[in-house]
């Protein structure tokens, strides 16, 4: 069994014990097949001394299939928490939150947890390929942790992640979208960063062009159940569609259409398990023409029958 360490330990250089530890918020996800995470907000003791820290484990017993995972951890300090976040003081509200008098340093934790059945949609079966190939198959046959370094995309996500002031279905299509860009930093890191002059579409090392590509994969989430069509997408970014689609592929690792399916059958578990919906309604939610395409698309995705989840 492997037993990875704790992330908190490593960033503090010593063990950490848990009474000392005062948590301001947290968040969990526990929706069965999908990414389950947990977010931790703790109170920053000044003489605490954090360095920012991130770790991938994973997990892999031959005899024993179900228990397999890959997971990502996280520990970012000195970010700031208002203790009036809920209401939003004056000083927050104008984006001065570091000088907000109600404002703490904390200690913010991060797990993301992905089973086999969930990463299989990023990797064709079988391939023989690098690590990260053997890791999306659950290929490689031992279990193992690594340190990653965090690079400013990955920081860029967390805060992200914290920041945000999405609510409900929203926040849940928000997190499923920043949780697969998290997987896609990570397994980069993993075999070495690119940098941008590396990319194969040269029209990428134009900023521009690159913002561009960011906005249309906002605008896919924004249109959950709208589907919108490549010339459509390409007009509202006001983009060439080859260049859409080449880049899209390219900065984010996988098509538009496979993100965008991907992302509404995440967002469609979660409708199901989290709060109750019916087949029929969550199909409408989504924009299906019927029931039977939604839920031929859903099994595709995840391996269930819608009906199967609501059972659990």
């Amino acid at each position: 069994m492997h037993t990875p360490p704790d992330i908190l330990s490593l960033a503090y250089k010593q063990p950490v014990m848990q009474h000392d530890l005062v948590i301001l918020h947290e968040k969990e996800r526990q929706i069965p097949g999908s990414v389950q995470y947990s977010i931790r907000r703790y109170r920053k003791n000044p003489q605490w001394n954090f360095d920012d820290m991130g770790m991938m484990v994973y997990h892999y017993r031959k005899e024993k299939t179900k228990e397999n995972y890959f997971e990502l951890r996280f520990c970012l300090a000195g970010n700031v928490y208002c203790k009036q976040k809920d209401v939003e003081c004056d000083a927050c509200k104008l984006n001065a939150s570091r000088s907000c008098s109600e404002r703490l340093e904390t200690v913010d934790v991060f797990s993301f947890r992905f089973s086999p059945v969930h990463l299989s949609q990023f990797s064709k079966p079988n391939k023989i390929g690098n690590l990260s190939d053997s890791i999306l198959n659950f290929n490689h046959p031992s279990s193992f942790s690594k340190i990653l370094s965090l690079c400013s995309r990955t920081r860029m996500v967390l805060e992200a992640m914290l920041n945000h002031s999405y609510a409900d279905s929203l926040e849940n299509i928000y997190i499923n979208a920043q949780t697969q860009m998290l997987l896609l930093y990570s397994l980069e890191c993993m075999l070495g960063e690119r940098d941008i002059e590396s990319f194969q579409c040269k029209f990428l090392a134009n900023e521009a062009d690159r913002e561009k590509i960011t906005l249309a994969r906002e605008v896919l989430l924004q249109h959950i159940g709208e589907p919108l069509t490549i010339k459509e997408l390409s007009r509202k970014v006001a983009i060439n569609e080859c260049y859409l689609k080449k880049g899209f592929k390219e900065m984010f690792g996988t098509t538009i259409f496979d993100f965008y399916q991907g992302q509404r059958m995440e967002h469609a578990r979660y409708l199901l398990y989290e709060k109750g919906l019916s087949v029929t309604e969550v199909s409408v939610m989504l924009g299906y023409s019927s029931i039977s395409h939604f839920s031929t698309a859903f099994k595709k995705h995840t391996g269930l029958k819608p009906c199967e989840l609501l059972l659990r």
